[in-house]
This record gives C-alpha cells, sequence and structure tokens, in this order.
C-alpha cells in the first residue's frame, strides 16, 4: 500500500475503501481494453483476403466457428446471459405463443396433446407409505392408506380448494400445466381461508398467470432491462427477488393484469418465496429451467413460433384459393353494362346491409362469387388467369413441417397430426418416442406441483387430527414416509391391445414388471381399487350362477 493510500486509510477508512474499488475498476477497464485490442487484431487477420494473408484455421474454426466459409459471412449471432437471451424477449415470446395456441390449428394440436396425455382428467396420489420404517404392519400401512384417499378426495374432488371457488383440484392442474405450456410459467398462491362447517380443510390455492409477476412500476408488465436494488439490499429481477447469493427470496404481484384498467389502482404486493417458521412454501413458481441462472420460463412453443406462424399463413392463403377456385362466376357483355334482368346475379347469402350503396364506384364494381353473374359494358373483357392452388405438394409440406416442429417439441408428427400409419412398429415408435418426453414432463410437474401440494395438504391433515402419524412434525424421515405417494395419470394407449396385455402378461410371470405397474401403464387404474372391485364382482357373479341353478337355468342365457 502507499504511503498516501495508508495516511487515507488511517484519517478515513471509507474514502481509503472508494480509492481502492475505483483503482480496481480502472485495472480491470484496462485489462479489458487490451483483450479487445487483440481480439480486434485477430479479427482483422480473419477478414484480410488469402493473397494478404493465411490463416490456419483449428477445431471447430474448421466448420461451426468459421467467419471465412461463404455461409458464415452472413451469419452474425451473439449470445448472452440467461437474462439478456431470456428476459428481454420473454413477453413478446408470451404473448406470440398465446396468440398461436388460440388461432394456430398445429400449435393448439401441441399445447392440448401435451395437457391430456401429461395430465389429462388429472393426475391422481397414491399414498405409498414407507410402513416398515414407521414400523408398521403391512396391514395397517393398507388401512391408513385408504384413509388418506378418502380424506385427500374430500379436499381435492371439491371446488372450495380454488380461493375462486371455481375448480377442483384436478381441474386446477390442468389449467397450472396449459398456463405453463402457453406462458413458459405459472406461480400458486399459498392460501388458508377460514373454517367452514362443509370443509374442514383451509388450504386453498390461487393460479396466477405469469403477466403478474413484474417489477414494480412495470405497466404493461415489459422488462426495461434495468434491474431494481431493494432497501433489503436484494435484487428485483423482472418480478424476482434473488439475494446476494443468487438464491430466490420473493415475487413481486401485480394486482391486476399489466396493461389492463380496471377500478382498482394497480399495486404490486410482494410474497415471501417460503415462510421463516416452517419453511413451507407461500407461493409456488412451476417452470421448466434450462440455463444456469434462469429465474422465468421460457414458452413451450418458443423455439417454432416462426416455423407455425409461417405454417398458417400458407395453410390461409391455400383455403383462400381453393374457396376462390370453386367459385362460378360469368360475364356479360351489354352496350350500357346494365342488369338486362332474368339473370341471378346476387349471392343467396348477400343481404340487404352487404350490398353496396348507390355511387360512383357501385356501377364499376365487380364481384366474384358463386353463381355470381357480372355486366360488363360493350368493349369491356376479363382475361381468365389460370390458378394451381391448391397446391399438390400442399400434404406433403406441411407433413414435412409437422416432422420438423415436432422433432423441436419432442413430439412425433403422427401424433402431432393425430394421424398413424398402417405399420404397427412405425407408429408404436411414434408413440414411444414421444411417450418419454410426457413422462418427463409428467414427473416435472407432479414435482413442482402435485406433491407440493399434497405435503401441504398432509400437513393440515395430521395437525387437525384427521389423520394419525406419530412423530410427523418431529422428524423429517417420518414426514417423508409418511407423504410418500405415486401420481397415476393418463396411459399410453394401444394400437394391438391384445398384443400388448399378452406382452404386459409375461412380463408379470417373468417378474420384469408388478401387477400395479402393468394398470398404471395400459389404463392408468389402481390394482388395489381393480382387485376390491373384482373380488365384489366375483361374489355377485357366483351369486347370482347359484341362483341360475336352483331354478334349473343358466345364468346369462336368452332364455
Amino acid at each position: 500500500m502507499r504511503f498516501t493510500d495508508r495516511i487515507i486509510n488511517f484519517i478515513n477508512p471509507s474514502a481509503a475503501l472508494k480509492r481502492a474499488e475505483t483503482r480496481t475498476a480502472i485495472e480491470k477497464m484496462d485489462a479489458d481494453s487490451k483483450i479487445l485490442t487483440a481480439r480486434l487484431h485477430i479479427l482483422d487477420k480473419l477478414m484480410l483476403s488469402d493473397s494478404d494473408t493465411e490463416v490456419t484455421n483449428s477445431g471447430y474454426s474448421h466448420g461451426g466457428a468459421s467467419r471465412r466459409r461463404t455461409w458464415a459471412k452472413g451469419y452474425h449471432s451473439e449470445s448472452g446471459s440467461a437474462k439478456r437471451d431470456i428476459e428481454e424477449n420473454r413477453k413478446l415470446l408470451r404473448e406470440r405463443s398465446r396468440d398461436l395456441a388460440m388461432n394456430a390449428p398445429l400449435a393448439t394440436g401441441a399445447v392440448k396433446s401435451s395437457r391430456t396425455s401429461c395430465i389429462g382428467p388429472g393426475l391422481v396420489p397414491k399414498p405409498k407409505i414407507d410402513y416398515e420404517f414407521l414400523g408398521l404392519s403391512q396391514e395397517e400401512a393398507n388401512e391408513l392408506q385408504r384413509i388418506i384417499k378418502k380424506e385427500f378426495a374430500v379436499w381435492a374432488e371439491s371446488t372450495i380448494c380454488d380461493n375462486n371457488d371455481q375448480n377442483n383440484f384436478y381441474e386446477l392442474q390442468q389449467i397450472a400445466f396449459i398456463d405453463w405450456l402457453k406462458n413458459g410459467e405459472e406461480f400458486v398462491l399459498i392460501k388458508y381461508d377460514k373454517p367452514l362447517p362443509y370443509m374442514p380443510y383451509q388450504l386453498r390455492l390461487k393460479l396466477v398467470e405469469a403477466d403478474r409477476v413484474c417489477t414494480k412500476g412495470s405497466l404493461d408488465g415489459e422488462y426495461d432491462g434495468y434491474d431494481r436494488k431493494g432497501a433489503n439490499g436484494n435484487t428485483v429481477v423482472n418480478g424476482v427477488e434473488i439475494d446476494k447469493s443468487g438464491k430466490v427470496v420473493a415475487y413481486h404481484i401485480a394486482s391486476r393484469f399489466p396493461g389492463e384498467y380496471g377500478i382498482n389502482k394497480l399495486e404490486w404486493k410482494r410474497v415471501e418465496k417460503r415462510g421463516k417458521k416452517t419453511g413451507n412454501p407461500n407461493i409456488l413458481h412451476i417452470f421448466n429451467g434450462e440455463r444456469a441462472d434462469q429465474y422465468r420460463g421460457v414458452p413451450f412453443l418458443a423455439p417454432v413460433i416462426q416455423t407455425i406462424k409461417q405454417l398458417t399463413r400458407y395453410t390461409e392463403a391455400e383455403i383462400m384459393a381453393a374457396v376462390i377456385n370453386s367459385m362460378f362466376t360469368i360475364f356479360i357483355t351489354t352496350q350500357t353494362g346494365n342488369d338486362m334482368g332474368g339473370f341471378a346475379g346476387a349471392d343467396e347469402e348477400e343481404s340487404e346491409e352487404d350490398s353496396p350503396d348507390d355511387g360512383e364506384n357501385g356501377d364499376d364494381e365487380i364481384k366474384v362469387g358463386s353463381g355470381v353473374v357480372n355486366f360488363l359494358k360493350d368493349g369491356e373483357g376479363v382475361e381468365a388467369i389460370e390458378s394451381t392452388h391448391p397446391s399438390s405438394n400442399y400434404d406433403a409440406f406441411v407433413t414435412s413441417m409437422a416432422v420438423q416442429i415436432g422433432a423441436a417439441l419432442e413430439i412425433a408428427p403422427e401424433v402431432l397430426l393425430k394421424k398413424f400409419s398402417s405399420n404397427f412398429s412405425a407408429s408404436k415408435g411414434a408413440l414411444n418416442e414421444t411417450w418419454k418426453s410426457f413422462k418427463m414432463y409428467r414427473k416435472w410437474f407432479v414435482d413442482d406441483f402435485c406433491q407440493e401440494i399434497y405435503g401441504l395438504w398432509f400437513n393440515e391433515a395430521v395437525s387437525k387430527g384427521r389423520i394419525n402419524a406419530p412423530g410427523y412434525f418431529n422428524n423429517l424421515l417420518i414426514r417423508k414416509a409418511y407423504t410418500n405417494a405415486t401420481w397415476n395419470g393418463p396411459a399410453q394407449g394401444h394400437l394391438n391391445p391384445m398384443q400388448e396385455v399378452n406382452a404386459a402378461v409375461e412380463k408379470i410371470k417373468n417378474g420384469l414388471s408388478t401387477h400395479e405397474d402393468e394398470c398404471s401403464s395400459i389404463n392408468g387404474s389402481d390394482y388395489e381399487d381393480n382387485v376390491r372391485t373384482l373380488k365384489t364382482e366375483n361374489r355377485l357373479l357366483a351369486e347370482a350362477q347359484a341362483a341360475a341353478e336352483e331354478t334349473g337355468g343358466e345364468y346369462g342365457s336368452k332364455d
């Protein structure tokens, strides 16, 4: 340390610290300047012609990192941090993704196919208590699991579990999942309502669309590229508050949808991610991160927005060409150009409001439509234009585009277009590949939404004494043993049921699978429920057969 710096440090430590920080910043600027100069020097060499200098390529510079080849000269790309690449473009991506999901058939199919296959009517929990760890017998565990299922149904199958009292838990799953597909993320506020005489549980869920989570002062929800520093020293990045270590600590939620007018003033509420005492979540953020330090989600359709939009425009043009080609219009030449009478020149669907007003443009108007007759003045003529639309290559082109879109979204074109070929092996392979991604999305959704909610509900059920779970609040391992569950949803479906059922039977016989797994895989059912129902059905069937034998008849006969 210099003598001057030591004196300042002794007299005014704060000023000394600022001097040190300033000196460090200047040294960093000098280092960055030297690096930039070196890069520019290298770039100048690369831009020289082969006659001026020779550049030796190495590694990726032979191909993907080449700057000199013809294809690369017009290829200008730059990538930044997750915040720069995602946050600054996320609002526009959301808007376009929602538009396509509402108006583009292929995008609608991709979104709804994923929702239906991953969630369907709802993912239902099957309690799987670790009874060995808890010291319970299997019979005791089975009885407790039946009680848990019934208790959860009281809350989950009622719309009271929804803060808005509109949807039950399984319908909320569908909304949350399809919002994630369209917006890239979904938020769920955890609330507790006052006790009701007809509902023992107070847990309520409030779904919040991604647009409402934004930085205070953003009237339209747009991210301006600048982060805000809070009084507590935390940074607010597009509505997500993070501490100095990068940990998410809170979310900032607008009181209404940004950009819309309402009777109430637009305000923001800060919601801490977890409770300080219990650590339970106050809000769930459902999204699938793809990069480090990514705090907001990207819409499912983001990689294919351009392709789907262009394909939609092409489809609309082909439809319009087909409509025009289907019209029958004739032209009659007269000396005056007036209607001669006796001809049906108006469309049957045309109303008085649709007919043109009398004016200077009315006499010269020419119509094209179904069965339309136009009268032309003497000397006027119509030149026919041959139309080659709809294109004979339309179907092949759309199918080719569906292959590319499906590859980006991990959905086989057969599944995306709901069009299976006659080849069983190819169709089965397409289903299997698509269901790999569907299972991944389902597992992620279960972890981020279903299991989190299930744990919060279980906490309340035990605290109210409706479920007997000794040691539940005293030991995290015991809590985990009680709340362990699997979530059953829609099955993959079958192209050849007999063959696939026989394969399932063989897997069970050879110990490669279990009855429970195969029931879930074949039709999404619960093995224990099936066995319990079959016991009742077999008993009723045996009684009916015995009664038929006593009367001398045969059960099930036509006589």
